[in-house]
């Protein structure tokens, strides 16, 4: 089921790309799901994803 989870986090943060506020926010919550190694995770996904897409970037410290 934590995959599940993890899955759905990052479903849920292509979704709300659009908006760097938004992304924070989801960003966030996620946090506090996820398991230490799927935070790990994330932060290799976001690294990629943001890549080029300077609006979401500065979300990158929340992981950091």
């Amino acid at each position: 089921m934590a995959r599940a989870v993890f899955d759905y986090t990052k479903e849920v943060l292509q979704k709300v790309s659009f908006n760097a506020e938004l992304f924070q926010k989801e960003l966030e919550k996620a946090l506090k799901k996820l398991l230490p190694y799927e935070v790990e995770e994330l932060k290799i996904w976001l690294n990629e994803y943001t890549h080029g897409k300077p609006e979401l970037r500065q979300s990158l410290s929340l992981v950091a």
